[in-house]
């Protein structure tokens, strides 16, 4: 195939190493990707975190078409269409007790700098404009929008533009811990502690100028750290004693990724917001959501006049008809073929075929919960990084297998739909990998 791969500028990719080398997909279906020289490679990523029900699902390619040739585009400000409210109406039936409002956007960046802007429209409605800060947790991704970065914790994203981030931030201390926890199965013994750093946080700014907290559940894109059993519970008192909101990043956790539709349900702790994309409706259409607890909306609502606009935010595709009618469908596909149990029935297999690569070359440590891991390796002097991305080459090449690298970090996160046997082959094709990388 003879194509111009001049012109596009490709993001989080280095872009003149691929280009001297382009590894390009032109058709998916199931649990495989299609090269464009005809190789078949299994997806052990589910594209990018996002792909939960597998690629080219019917259900969900006709509800696209079909909604493309009967409403292409209605704008939500002040207007509406009937899918977006039949969207927002599924979701909320498995979404946590009293978290029935939803406000939709278009990726997950966008839902986060939704949500803190939610947050702090909630504080001012109550009479409490005061509450400002944001407490982020170090090595957290929320998306690339100014606020996302600012609360996240990955320096790599922060750094090119640290003068323009949002001031009134901080960070928690991250959960990872090679001494106490390594090689764990599962949510780890020792941590749970961690969370108290952040009565430290409070006592240094003071509870009253501290609008929430926000963190993934379940740290994906830094690397897969599961977190310490009882850490999320404690999060959860500390912000309930300081009138703080709790915002789970359930980006990457949600929908079924842990055999529950969100991690506030695996753990069993619910939070005051969660964000949500990638899964929502199967990556099929670019489309993010803000789900939050009734109390939030009602507050927010109920504090201008019946003719006022009560949250000045939104964008031109929020809800568009396409990617709700996407989602409809992904959620009916969720339900009808029961992916989430399906995922909790496969979690242990997937255990057991994680840990089996203790044992080889250059391992420093495994996480996993869920259908999501982590393999992390000893990096090679002088090259951080490089052992990881050789290891990935070598999957896609030599075995047909896509894995996720980040640093020296090897990620997992099959589609819902994958197979014992599929399990067994994406970390076979890892184990030998990582015997052939020096």
């Amino acid at each position: 195939m003879s194509i111009n791969l001049d012109n596009l500028w490709m993001p989080f990719t280095a872009n003149k190493q691929f280009k001297a080398s382009p590894r390009l997909f032109v058709s998916a279906k199931d649990m495989h990707y299609t090269t464009d020289d005809g190789r078949q490679v299994l997806d052990g990523t589910a594209g990018l975190w996002c792909v939960n029900a597998g690629h080219g699902r019917a259900p969900i390619v006709s509800a696209i078409c079909e909604m493309a040739q009967t409403l292409d585009y209605a704008p939500m400000f002040q207007m509406g269409h009937p899918k977006v409210f039949e969207a927002a109406s599924k979701l909320a039936a498995i979404t946590p007790e009293g978290m029935d409002k939803v406000f939709f956007t278009n990726s997950g960046s966008e839902a986060v700098d939704s949500a803190l802007k939610m947050v702090l429209t909630y504080h001012r409605a109550k009479g409490e404009g005061q509450r400002t800060k944001f407490i982020g947790r170090e090595r957290g991704y929320h998306g690339v929008g100014f606020g996302g970065i600012s609360v996240g914790g990955i320096g790599g994203n922060r750094k090119h533009f640290s003068a323009n981030l949002m001031p009134g931030v901080d960070h928690l201390p991250h959960t990872l811990s090679y001494e106490h926890a390594a090689f764990s199965r599962g949510e780890p013994e020792w941590g749970a502690h961690l969370a108290d750093n952040l009565e430290n946080l409070i006592a240094l700014h003071d509870a009253s100028t501290i609008a929430g907290v926000i963190v993934e559940p379940l740290a994906g894109s830094t690397g897969v750290l599961i977190p310490p059993k009882g850490y999320l519970k404690r999060l959860r008192e500390l912000c309930d004693k300081h009138g703080l909101l709790l915002i789970f990043d359930e980006v990457i956790t949600g929908f079924g990724r842990l055999g529950t539709p969100f991690a506030a349900q695996y753990f069993d702790v619910t939070p005051d917001l969660m964000t949500l994309a990638k899964g929502l409706n199967n990556a099929a259409v670019p489309m993010g959501a803000v789900v939050c607890k009734n109390e939030i909306y009602d507050t927010v609502v109920n504090a201008v006049p019946a003719n006022a606009i009560e949250f000045f935010h939104g964008y031109t595709y929020s809800g568009h008809p396409l990617a709700a009618a996407a989602a409809c469908a992904t959620l009916d596909v969720y339900r009808d073929e029961q992916l989430f149990e399906r995922a909790a029935s496969l979690s242990a297999h997937f255990e057991n075929e994680i840990h089996k690569l203790k044992d080889a070359p250059h391992v420093k440590d495994i996480r996993n919960l869920g259908l999501v891991g982590g393999v992390e390796l000893n990096p090679r002097d002088g090259a951080i990084g490089a052992r990881a991305y050789e290891a990935f080459l070598h999957c896609f090449y030599e075995s047909g297998v896509m894995v996720r690298y980040t640093g020296d970090i090897l990620a997992f996160s099959p589609p819902l739909i994958v197979s014992e046997a599929q399990i067994t082959e994406i970390f076979a094709a890892v184990g030998k990998a990582l015997r052939a990388v020096a």
